[in-house]
């Protein structure tokens, strides 16, 4: 039996997706049918960026303000009728021991990363129960699982985001609402392009695949939890990190 991804009349909503892992993500989504509102805090670029995909839309949003992502909830909604899909996505660094991180870059990484999931998931899950059928995808990292030296705050928002993903599963499982989050590791992006080797060389030694993983391996994760192949499953964290955390 032939098994594919079909998300045809499916909306989905991805933040932060105008590069990287969130670009990769709205690409597989298309690809697979879905209608897909791409976001950025340049609304222009995010304009680009759909113009490349069939039947998507660009949005400007700075999600570390609750109000405008409040407003692109709606905004995506009005334009699309529905969102079926939410993958929280954006976040930002702000890296340092933890004995010299401000306030300051501390609140800017749990508002960005923590914060915006949750005022996105509270928003788009209204919808999603009226119509007993929605996913939230989450994408957290294995940093939220680890920890790790210098991220104390971004470390705290990724779990977060894992305890947030657990609660909303248990609360909107009954409406056939399905909350899931996806652990990366080490991924392939412009940030890893300025390694150097050595540096590179040393972090794909820690990891048993012996790689850096790619954008499709966690873009394919999120497509597969989109979909009703993964209909019986809520409330996880898939690793997708070649062993790394193991």
């Amino acid at each position: 039996m032939a098994i594919s991804i079909d998300l045809t009349g499916k909306v989905a909503l991805v933040t932060g997706s105008t590069r990287g892992i969130g670009l990769g993500i709205a690409q597989a989504l298309a690809s697979c049918g879905a209608r897909v509102a791409v976001t950025g805090r340049d609304a222009a670029k995010a304009a680009a960026v759909a113009a490349d995909l069939p039947g998507a839309q660009g949005f400007g949003c700075d999600v570390a303000v609750p109000a405008e992502v409040e407003r692109l909830v709606g905004d995506v909604e009005k334009a699309f009728g529905s969102i079926d899909i939410l993958v929280n996505n954006a976040g930002i660094t702000r890296d340092n021991l933890m004995l010299r991180i401000k306030d300051d870059d501390w609140n800017a990484v749990i508002d960005a990363n923590l914060r915006s999931a949750f005022v996105a998931t509270r928003a788009a899950s209204r919808g999603m129960m009226k119509r007993r059928w929605g996913r939230i995808i989450n994408i957290t990292s294995v940093v939220g699982l680890m920890g790790n030296k210098g991220q104390a705050n971004y470390a705290a928002s990724k779990a977060g985001m894992i305890g947030l993903t657990k609660s909303v599963a248990k609360e909107l499982g009954s409406r056939n609402v399905l909350c899931n989050a996806i652990a990366p590791g080490f991924i392939a992006t412009e940030m890893t392009d300025a390694m150097t080797p050595e540096a590179k060389a040393a972090l794909t030694g820690s990891i048993p695949l012996e790689r850096l993983g790619a954008v499709s391996d966690v873009a394919g994760a999120v497509a597969w939890l989109s979909s009703d192949l993964a209909a019986y499953v809520t409330g996880q964290v898939i690793v997708v990190d070649g062993g790394l955390a193991t």
